[in-house]
């Protein structure tokens, strides 16, 4: 009798997706170009868009969406960057020039605070000049806009960035409270001081914080710099114009498959998906100026074998560990965790039962306390499987050959280990991912007992659940791949007021 050795290789094939018609590809450009998206008779009444943003970022952005409608071409023929067939072509979406709602945020009032020295006063000023119009516009209008886009100057998003400072001017504003002052109970003579201290609950990142303070009205937004779409018209070098242009079929592909999801359609879902199988993904984020440094907060990915994902907050505590650099909770927060995905899971499942089986992905190993923790949820519920996920840059795979090692590739080394190759060579695209020899992702089965093939496969499809974006596949699985984002949001603020939102509500 022989063993199998101690290391062997393994090939998965390419996962499917599914579109219209319940046809299936490999490529979701191929899928909607021929079928259509998957849910396509969900968006068959009139779709309302909204863009608030200076007048000069509107006019340029209602040009660009306009010509969205069109077949949008590469600079060359590429078989990894296809042609665009037109929204309409793609998604059967027809934005209408009648039923485009727009604000307006006067561009002095946005030159005004960029001059502000100050990056919390900058960026918190110039994301409320956003925010509150749009809360404004959802109480007091009678027609619902589903998505809005958010078009803003290069400047906001050169200068709404962590430490990002503006050039040294006679004009800038010094306009701040000194640290001591943030979070203290100080009380001051004047209104306009005491006002200056909301900024400092937030972080200096305009698009975290712009999509924090409308997670609470639940206003779905796509923010779209002026140079992404208008590159041609703000651009003086025309070299760096043609270079940019081998982009513009697939800006259409992912801006238009973004918008579609955000309507509330699924562009696709995974083709071999396995019912009744619930993968949850665990964030943490520190917090921003919290008083210990082990102070952070959790939250859960949750996507359904729909494919579509919904996000849980779950509650501050100390769970970093600055000595072993790793999250962990406590047990009754695990508990609490995942007894509202399970329960979140029941409610929107046909048969309102609970999942036959749920797999945790973390960056990191769980320890004892907080898998008592899951455990004791999952309890007569659901079958429970731990699953630790990271890069490793330690083990790679050369070929004599011109392009890398290709993905789906599966090095198995042990009982419930397997280094896992979610990049490289894409026969279907003639090309690999990336630019260099591509790292595996570890995986280990660390809690629970799975198949260590099922559990890889699993991993390799969810690389194609990226709905921020129209590509091939993605080198995370969507589970952690969004995972760093999502915290980001949910910390960018003191005290962000969300329930159990959809996934779009984020990116």
């Amino acid at each position: 009798m022989t063993k199998d050795p101690p290391f062997r290789l393994e090939h998965i094939p390419e996962p499917t997706l599914t579109f219209g018609h319940a046809q299936r590809f490999t490529d979701p450009r191929d899928g909607l170009t021929l079928y259509g998206p998957f849910t396509s008779e969900q968006l068959s009444g009139p779709v309302t868009i909204g863009i608030v943003g200076p007048s000069e970022s509107r006019d340029r952005l209602r040009h660009y969406l306009s010509n969205l409608h069109k077949p949008v071409f590469g600079e060359t023929v590429d078989i990894a960057r296809p042609v665009f067939p037109g929204l309409n072509a793609a998604f059967g979406v027809a934005i209408s020039e009648a039923r485009i709602v727009e604000s307006d945020v006067p561009r002095t009032e946005i030159d005004k605070f960029l001059k502000y020295s100050d990056g919390y006063q900058r960026v918190h000023n110039l994301c409320s000049l956003f925010t509150e119009r749009l809360i404004d516009y959802q109480k007091r209008e009678e027609v619902p806009v589903h998505v809005w886009f958010v078009a803003i100057p290069d400047a906001i998003y050169t200068y709404g960035r962590p430490n990002s400072r503006i050039p040294a001017s006679s004009d800038n504003i010094s306009l701040g409270l000194p640290k001591q002052d943030w979070n203290g109970n100080q009380t001051f003579l004047f209104d306009e001081m005491e006002g200056l201290k909301d900024a400092y609950a937030y972080e200096i990142n305009f698009h975290n914080q712009l999509k924090a303070k409308l997670l609470g009205d639940r206003i779905v937004t796509q923010i779209i710099r002026d140079a992404t779409i208008g590159y041609a018209g703000l651009w003086n070098n025309e070299s760096r114009v043609k270079a940019e242009r081998k982009f513009d079929s697939a800006k259409a592909w992912n801006i238009s498959n973004t918008l579609y999801y955000k309507l509330g359609g699924l562009p696709w879902k995974l083709g071999d998906v396995r019912p009744s199988v619930c993968y949850l993904g665990l964030v943490y984020k520190k917090l921003h100026q919290a008083a210990s440094d082990q102070q952070a907060c959790c939250a859960a990915q949750m996507f359904l074998d729909s494919g579509d994902g919904v996000v849980f907050r779950g509650n501050m505590g100390p769970w970093y560990n600055p000595r072993t650099k790793e999250y962990h909770l406590h047990e009754s927060d695990a508990a609490e965790l995942l007894a509202n995905s399970l329960e979140a899971f029941q409610e929107r499942s046909d048969n309102r039962g609970y999942p036959e089986e749920v797999f945790i992905h973390a960056k990191t190993p769980f320890n004892d306390e907080e898998w008592r923790g899951f455990s004791s949820a999952a309890e007569g519920k659901t079958n429970l499987v731990g699953v630790w996920i990271r890069p490793d840059s330690g083990c790679k795979i050369y070929r004599d050959d011109t392009y890398s090692v290709p993905r789906g590739s599966v090095l198995l080394a042990g009982d419930g280990v397997a280094f896992l190759w979610t990049k490289g060579f894409i026969p279907r695209l003639q090309t690999q991912l990336g630019l260099e020899t591509p790292n595996p992702l570890k995986v280990n089965v660390c809690r629970g007992e799975a198949d260590i093939m099922v559990v890889c496969r699993d991993l390799l499809a969810l690389t194609k659940l990226n709905y921020n974006s129209c590509i091939f596949a993605d080198g995370l699985p969507v589970t952690l791949r969004f995972a760093d984002r999502i915290g980001e949001v949910l910390t960018a603020g003191r005290d962000v007021e969300c329930g159990v939102l959809t996934f779009k509500h984020y990116i």
